[in-house]
Formats: C-alpha cells, structure tokens, sequence
C-alpha cells in the first residue's frame, strides 16, 4: 500500500513552507509581542522569546534573534529612549525578518525597535493601575490620616547600604532632635521589590511607629519602576500608618507618591520635613514665651506705674496730712504759748499779790503804822490778856526799837473802856 500512496520527503515539505513563508514575508515587517526570555550571549549575539497573552495564556510564540552587530545599537538606542534595557518582561514593537530553516525552524531576526510605543504601552498601563486605585477610593485612604505634631518614632523601609539612607540619617541627626528611626529591610528594585516592601510595611505597620517612610534614592525607570506596582500600592493605601515615600529624583512621581500620605522628592527633603515639623513646634513655643514674656512685662510696668501712681498718692497725702499736723502743732504751740503766757502772768500776779500780801502781813510794816509786838514771859507774841498776869514783864516791839514793861493792870472786854487808861 506504502507504494500507492503520494508522499513528500520531510525536506521537501519544509523547503516549499519556506519558499510560502518567503513570498508572504518578502521584507522585515513590524510586530508587537512580549519579550518572554531575554538571553544574551558571550559572543554578543542576543537569544529571546517573543510571545502573545490573551486572558493569561500564551497563545503565540516565537524564537527571535538579535545579532550581535545590531544588539549593542539596538540595546542603547533603546535605554536612551526609555532610561531601561531591554529585559523580559517588556512589551515591544520590534521590526523583524522572518527566517525559515528546514533544519531550525521558524525565527524571526530582530532589526530594528521603537521604543515610544513601549513607552506608551506602559503609561497606558500605568493609567489603567491609576484609575483602578482611583475607582476603588485607594488614592483618598491615606489622605485621611494625619501625621502627629511630633512625630517621634519612624519607621524606614529601605535598603541599609543605599546612599540615600545614609543621607537621610545624617540631615535628620543634624536637625538635633530627639526622633527615634528603625530600619526594616527591604529589596528596592526589580520584581522582588513589591512583595518585600508589601511585607516590610506590614510588620512595621503593627509597632506603633507614628509614621512609615519608604525611601530609595535616585536611579533608572527599570530600577525604580516597582514603585509602579499595584498591589504596593493598595498595601501602602490600606497601611493603618501614616505613610510618607521619597523615591527616586526631582522628576519622579510614581503611584506609591500618589497613593502615600505625604510625598517628598529626595531623602535629604524627607529628613526635612520631620525637622521642620519640630522647627514649627518649636517656633510656637517662642512665640508663645514671646507672648508670655511681653504680657508679663506689661503686667509688670502697669503694675510699677500703679505702684508710683500710688506712692504719688501716698506721698501726697503723708505732705498733705505732715502739713496738717504742722499747722495743727503750730496752732497747738501758740496755743501752749498763749496758754503758757496767760499762766506765767497770773501765776506772775499770785505771786505779786502774795508778795504784796506778805509785805502787807510783814509785822515791821503794821509797826510802822503805830501799831506794837507785845511779848510776854517766853518770848512768844501775846495775842490775849490772859495768859498776862499783874507784875509780868512783857516786850513791847515797835516799828524803830523794843522796850520792857511791867504789867500794873490787866484789862478785858468786859471792863468799860471808858474807864480805862491806857496810858
């Protein structure tokens, strides 16, 4: 039966595939596929996968090509463009010529690529990851939080020998505040990134640090594009703490930026912005003493010109008060003197009048008048006839001299002094 049947050799079959391949392929043509492996080679030649997805499957898949003459040119006009190398994993326009081996097969020889399409595939991805956050209120959730007024514990997630980190604890240190940091390592680039960043953030997120900060310093789109990833970000979006992220340069804004509570460009401004926090408490603190300081020094002034205002007061009515007591003593004095006076006169005039008195009573004075002392036996003043008897010598005393008598006869009241002869 083998000798009726009309058969091809396998050569003949593969060299006519080739020639149809040929006439439906005459020149390079350009395709859009995913580069599935990326294998270069010593000897500068570069091997890779082409393929194609639809729901998650490969449906389509090629081997390619990339001479080693046109691997060097191909790879830098491309990272010139994009700021990456061509890697796996990315989706590419690539101009190729299709090649058809009976020995090898299919492959496609890669000439030329453009890199604005690739770069526009992954804006147009990095669109759809941004209105997925948006439509789920993920770019909100941290928004919601605030950071403390002092915020004294930090939680850093980063690589411990990246640059920037260093730089960050240096800025921070030399702000002289107390504010406590504790790393949790993390890989910061390449596929790894997301997951350990993910699982950093969630054990930091549970020791009751007052704020998260992810830093990575500067670098290249394929370095930093992990910061691109979704599930990082709705981890960072759903993280209890207060996130703050400084990752790459100036120009950079990746949608861990967009998700995280605050956002700062570099380490150096992430270091700032805690400092300036304190700096900010710290300036209230001055103004309130300032304040404190200004009213205590009114109070003090109102209360020092009160207090002369008062001495004023007081000052003048002790003088007013002195001055009364003045006219008061003066008045009293001339009153002493007044009163001092009037005495010294009628103690003046008592005592003339008793002067007079005594003169007046002065026994030699009423002598003078005619009048005489008599004396009797013991030389005492006679003042009565009866203690003198007859034959007693009595003293007569007279104004200008004395005589001695005797005594004849004795005469009283009841005697008629008609009859009597005194002489």
């Amino acid at each position: 039966m083998s000798g009726d049947v009309q058969y091809l050799d396998l050569v003949t079959l593969l060299s006519g595939v080739k020639e149809v391949m040929a006439e439906a392929f005459p020149g390079p043509v350009w395709v859009k596929a995913e580069i599935s492996s990326w294998n270069p080679r010593s000897n500068g030649h570069c091997y890779l996968s082409l393929s194609q997805s639809r729901g998650g499957k490969v449906v389509a898949e090629s081997r390619a090509v990339i001479w080693s003459w046109k691997y060097n040119l191909l790879n830098s006009f491309f990272e010139s463009a994009t700021g990456e190398r061509l890697h796996a994993g990315l989706t590419v326009l690539v101009q190729v010529k299709v090649n058809y081996s009976e020995l090898y097969g299919l492959s496609l020889q890669i000439e030329g690529i453009d890199p604005a399409f690739t770069l526009g595939e992954k804006a147009q991805e990095r669109k759809r990851i941004i209105e997925r956050l948006e439509k789920g209120g993920f770019m909100e959730m941290q928004k919601e939080l605030a950071l403390p007024e002092l915020p004294r514990r930090l939680a850093v997630i980063t690589s411990p020998t990246a640059a920037g980190y260093q730089d960050f604890r240096n800025h921070l240190s030399a702000g002289g505040y107390a504010i406590e940091t504790e790393l949790f390592e993390a890989t910061m680039q390449g596929e790894g990134a997301p997951p350990s960043i993910i699982e950093a953030l969630e054990e930091a997120s549970t020791q009751g640090f007052d704020a998260i900060l992810i830093l990575r310093g500067g670098g290249s789109e394929t370095d930093l594009a992990c910061f691109d990833d979704e599930s990082l970000a709705m981890a960072i979006a759903r993280c209890p703490v207060p996130v703050v992220t400084a990752i790459g340069h100036d120009k950079d804004v990746h949608i861990a930026d967009m998700v995280a509570n605050t956002s700062v460009k570099t380490p150096t401004a992430l270091a700032d912005l805690f400092v300036d926090l304190f700096r900010t408490q710290d300036a209230g603190l001055d103004r309130i003493r300032e304040r404190i300081v200004n009213a205590l020094e009114r109070k003090l002034r109102a209360t020092e010109n009160e207090m002369i205002r008062r001495a004023g007061r007081i000052r003048g009515g002790l003088m007013e008060k002195y001055a009364a007591l003045e006219k008061l003593m003066t008045a009293a004095l001339h009153r002493v003197k007044f009163a001092a006076g009037t005495r010294i006169g009628t103690e003046t005039s008592k005592i003339a009048l008793r002067e007079a008195l005594i003169k007046a009573s002065d026994p030699r004075n009423i002598l003078s008048l005619g009048y005489v002392l008599v004396t009797g036996r013991d030389n005492k003043v006679l003042k009565s006839v009866e203690k003198v008897s007859v034959g007693d010598r009595i003293g007569v005393r007279f104004g200008d001299g004395s005589l001695t008598a005797k005594v004849d006869e004795i005469y009283t009241e009841n005697i008629d002094n008609k009859n009597i002869n005194i002489a």
